[in-house]
């Protein structure tokens, strides 16, 4: 497959995802090391750090999606990236000045997972400006491969970087990395459309839920959505199970952990680069659809580990498998939902989408650590692989076109005959319009 050059400017962007992504993996864990480690805090208030940063910070960002879709994109990525340094250097100068209280990292991680939110939703609509929509699947490979490589560099490097220099030097690396986005993507030359820009007069209340309108409107984002939400809510409310189950209850130890999820995190960045060769042999809508429920079939292995070689050999096929899965379906999704988005949505689509991803993780974390506790980690883990076998009934099913003579106006951006949102955003030109 030839390599496509996307551009100068998307090369910037690229960098400054590669940046930001680098920060947060060597960065990862760096909370709930300082709470136990400096702050003597308990599991509970550990596990509610991390539920209060995604839930709160869900709530929080619920009035971004028309925010976002009101102004140009680069300045609101460009700030995002700048409040969520400024928040995590506030960290280890508490630290060092010997001040550093639990409410401060409440505080930061609330402010960390909203801005985090913001800048999803505006880096989307801005990718749609600066790549040819033939390009989208390939730059969304490119994003999804250098996260998974930076999942399985960043996290041993960080977790080698706390034991030698302490949690506070992680944090600011963390920092730095989004301090870097913000410098890459202020380099960035390309203007935005005038026609992508909203006034913000024009929004209206009405505009809080738009997001969710617009994919209950749509036949395949609408299963698409229900789907990512459940399985990844499903995955992450077991990864802390799992560590302990690993690490507590079969006495691994860390370096085999952190071996065996670096190793896994290589499919990932695998299954990305294949992605468009994928999809260009098999078709996109089959490879997306296909790579969905492979993904869901192998987590119930976890829950068949056991001591010794043999249970790291398992984990590592079922996470490497697992792993690759997911790093062919997230471009194709990604792609898929860009290309149905008008521009002048989008920040209100993936906001939507977002918070109640994030929502669901953090509800569904709480509820499997009680699940945990009044069972075992093992039985939870269980239950969860159990739970995401019945995902992919929430996958769009084969598509059977009606054809009819609606038309598409770039106005409201619905059909005028079935009324509901098309993707395109300008008049078909086709004398028959085929619903999607």
């Amino acid at each position: 497959m030839a390599r496509h050059d996307l551009g100068r400017s998307f090369r910037w962007l690229w960098s400054a995802f590669a940046a930001s992504s680098a920060g947060t993996c060597l960065g990862f864990g760096a909370f709930p090391l300082i709470a136990i480690q400096v702050l003597h805090v308990g599991p509970t208030a550990v596990a509610a750090l991390a539920a209060a940063g995604m839930g709160v910070g869900a709530v929080l960002a619920l009035p971004l999606g028309p925010w976002v879709d009101a102004r140009r994109k680069k300045p609101v990525m460009i700030a995002s990236d700048l409040v969520r340094s400024g928040a995590l250097l506030t960290i280890p100068a508490a630290y060092f000045a010997g001040c550093l209280t639990y409410a401060q990292l409440l505080v930061v991680s609330v402010i960390s997972s909203t801005a985090n939110i913001a800048f999803t939703a505006a880096g989307g609509a801005y990718l749609k400006q600066l790549v040819r929509p033939d390009h989208l699947l390939v730059a969304n490979g490119r994003f999804e491969s250098t996260t998974w490589t930076a999942t399985a560099v960043g996290p041993p490097l960080g977790g080698a970087a706390i034991s030698l220099l302490g949690p506070a030097v992680t944090v600011i690396a963390n920092a730095a990395g989004f301090l870097l986005s913000a410098l890459g993507i202020g380099a960035i030359r390309h203007e935005e459309a005038r026609s992508e820009r909203v006034r913000a007069a024009q929004l209206r209340p009405s505009d809080l839920v738009e997001g969710w309108k617009f994919i209950h409107d749509d036949r395949l984002l609408r299963p698409l959505f229900w789907n990512t939400v459940a399985v990844n809510a499903l995955i992450m409310a077991t990864e802390p199970l799992l560590a302990v189950l690993l690490l507590g209850d079969l006495g691994w130890a860390a370096w085999q952990y952190g071996f065996a999820f670096g190793l896994s995190c290589v499919g990932g960045s695998v299954g990305a680069r294949i992605a468009p060769r994928l999809a260009a042999r098999f078709g996109h809508r089959r490879t997306l659809i296909t790579s969905g429920v492979l993904r869901a079939l192998w987590p119930v292995g976890l829950f068949f580990v056991m001591p010794g070689t043999a249970g790291v050999v398992l984990v590592i096929a079922v996470e490497l498998i697992l792993i690759t899965c997911i790093g062919v379906f997230n471009p194709l999704f990604a792609t898929e939902r860009l290309q149905r988005v008008p521009a002048e949505r989008a920040g209100r689509v993936l906001v939507a989408w977002r918070v109640t991803s994030t929502g669901a993780i953090a509800a569904l974390t709480a509820l499997w650590g009680a699940l945990a506790a009044v069972t075992d980690a093992r039985t939870a883990i269980g239950i969860g692989g159990v739970l995401l076998l019945t995902t992919p009934l929430l996958l769009p099913g084969r598509r059977r076109p009606r054809a009819h003579g609606g038309t598409v106006t770039s106005a409201s951006g619905r059909c005028r005959r079935c009324r509901r949102w098309r993707w395109r955003s300008s008049r078909c030109r086709r004398p028959r319009w085929t619903c999607r």
